[in-house]
């Protein structure tokens, strides 16, 4: 029955079945979709050629981003030149520094997503490039002052700037990121973009502090923790996602559901990041592990743990919060595991991942719809 429908159904009905089987978590019969199947990067290689194999739990596909990263390899060449171009400056330094923590790694998933979201409205100009490049300059700047505050010692497996140069020179620079960033989005000449930009910046700063006064507060609440996550890391998403958009000029309702797309996406992806302080090694994090307890970060693997252990196990949490101490860190560690903290976190990060998937309910099938798809994928399934 379910062949026969797919069948007589259009490109865009049969993505639309397809991305309710693979995100409502059920066993698929892939064997009656090869040929669409193989047609989505995300799949392709890992589809199963015998035909006797009719059940496979899709949710167990290891989501791979470099096919997203081939689609749109074109513009992020663009957009990183246009960021080189950009950081140019008089000062030494400021070029030294710039250009260390530009070319430090990382996933560039926020241009990315700049990228993604107008191409899959159709947009055909030029603005994403210098867009998508605003948008990493936001970022930069960040994860320049956010690495000070923090004292952190590795950022994607590098020395962090302010351990090479100082924490002087990481916040100066890191000032000048910023104030170059809006400098280019005046020559947008865009006053919707101006306004998302600049809400976003002022909403992750207001979630730097809200970090900040959480910070060796073991009392602090999962609707607290989800409140700094939302405003300090998924605002950036949403504005990332909605700036596509408003370039392509859409509806308004399109605009929304890019913004609700970007907004639970940063928030899965952050439930990941502080699952894998947890859980990951510090040569596949890329910086060091139990950094958010060193920190006294009371992030949502440490309170449901705290929340569900024994007396003696949340009163060394408890301390461990307020203190922010590494001492018990292995013995942390086992009760995090033991009380299944890294699973309840990992199942809100994918309902978050859900419900970025169903933000685009109304979106034309495309390449691009199909990248967006795998995004919110591999935000819940990554190692790194």
């Amino acid at each position: 029955m379910r062949r026969q429908i797919l069948r007589n159904s259009s490109g865009g009905d049969k993505a639309r079945m397809l991305k309710s089987c693979i995100f409502d978590k059920k066993k698929v019969n892939l064997a009656i979709l090869p040929n669409y199947l193989n047609k989505i990067p995300m799949y392709k290689e890992q589809i199963s050629e015998d035909k006797n194999v009719f059940q496979k739990d899709v949710n167990s596909i290891i989501v791979d981003i470099s096919p997203i990263q081939r689609l749109i390899a074109d513009e992020m060449a663009r957009v990183n030149t246009f960021i080189e171009e950009n950081l140019a400056s008089d000062v030494s330094l400021i070029n030294q520094l710039g250009q260390y923590i530009v070319n430090s790694g990382g996933k560039r998933l926020r241009p990315a997503l700049v990228i993604l979201s107008s191409k899959v409205l159709g947009y055909e100009g030029d603005k994403h490039i210098n867009l998508a490049a605003i948008i990493e300059l936001i970022h930069t700047a960040t994860l320049l002052h956010d690495d000070v505050v923090d004292a952190s010692l590795l950022r994607r497996g590098h020395q962090t700037a302010n351990q090479r140069w100082g924490n002087e020179a990481s916040v100066l620079v890191g000032d000048f990121v910023y104030s170059r960033a809006f400098q280019m989005m005046v020559d947008i000449n865009s006053l919707s973009i101006m306004r998302v930009l600049s809400e976003a910046t002022n909403t992750i700063a207001e979630g730097e502090v809200q970090q900040l006064i959480y910070r060796h507060r073991p009392e602090t609440s999962e609707e607290n923790y989800l409140d700094v996550i939302r405003n300090k890391t998924a605002k950036l998403f949403e504005a990332a996602a909605r700036l596509g958009s408003i370039i392509s000029k859409k509806t308004k309702d399109d605009e929304n559901a890019m913004a609700n797309y970007g907004r639970h996406l940063g928030t899965a992806f952050q439930l990941i990041d502080d699952v894998l302080d947890y859980s990951s090694s510090e040569i596949e994090l890329g910086k060091s592990i139990g950094d958010d307890l060193s920190q006294g970060n009371p992030t949502l693997p440490l309170l449901y743990a705290m929340w569900n252990s024994t007396k003696d196990e949340e009163k060394i949490i408890r301390n461990s919060i307020s203190n922010g101490s590494l001492e018990n860190i292995e013995l942390i560690k086992d009760t995090i595991n033991s009380t299944g903290a890294i699973s309840y976190t990992i199942e809100i990060a994918k309902r978050e991942s859900e419900l970025a998937i169903n933000a685009l309910d109304k979106l034309p099938q495309s390449e691009y719809l199909d990248a967006l798809y795998m995004l919110a994928k591999f935000s819940v399934d990554r190692q790194n």
